[in-house]
């Protein structure tokens, strides 16, 4: 079946769950701060232009890694942002539902969901974290405790890429605030750099809170 057409059956999905959406788990990752705390994390980045791509590669952020048992961090993740969620022996999802916030859209092939990195891996290169160690990386790229993992539609993941709010924002303009909030807490926790372009999407999304 075509991504359009089980986009389309989705979105019927979506609109006969509207009225139980408490049955339907939404992808909430942990430790998202409040608009104020936002606010004032943005305030304290340092604002410097985005640095070089040289010497980037994903496989200097190892992921996804083991988690617990034969979990890693990918199925870890799509059990905590599913509803129902069944995952066979391997801890692989065989079944359940993913309502991605980034869309709107519900989904019930794990297939169809990505884990999206809030703060892009590369974006995080771009801002300080060439100078990081492996290790660094890695836990930066696994992180569970703080808001940068969230299990999202695939193709809006992908399109997104490595921008940063400058340049795309989650279509769902509903979302840009917590959108905003998890990526300046990532990016304070973290000690990464903003441009000015950047700074000012974030603070024009936090508005919408």
């Amino acid at each position: 079946m075509s991504k359009i057409r089980t986009l389309l059956g989705s979105l019927s999905l979506s609109i006969v769950l509207t009225v139980g959406l408490a049955g339907v788990a939404s992808a909430t990752p942990p430790n998202i701060p409040t608009e104020t705390t936002a606010r004032s994390e943005l305030a304290a980045l340092t604002v410097a232009p985005d640095g070089s791509m040289t010497g980037y590669s994903r496989d200097k952020f190892p992921h996804w890694i083991t988690i617990s048992g034969s979990c890693n961090t990918r199925e870890t993740v799509l059990k905590r942002d599913g509803s129902n969620v069944v995952t066979d022996s391997y801890c692989a999802a065989k079944s359940g539902s993913w309502y991605s916030p980034y869309d709107g859209a519900t989904w019930t092939l794990a297939s169809d969901v990505d884990i999206d990195h809030v703060v892009p891996l590369a974006a995080a290169w771009r801002s300080g974290a060439s100078s990081w160690t492996t290790s660094q990386r890695q836990a930066f790229a696994n992180d569970l405790s703080y808001p940068q993992l969230i299990a999202v539609t695939d193709n809006v993941n992908q399109a997104k890429g490595d921008q940063t709010p400058a340049t795309w924002k989650p279509p769902r303009s509903a979302y840009w605030c917590t959108y905003a909030k998890m990526w300046t807490h990532v990016k304070y926790k973290y000690s990464l750099r903003v441009n000015s372009a950047e700074k000012s999407a974030l603070s024009s999304m936090l508005n919408y809170c």
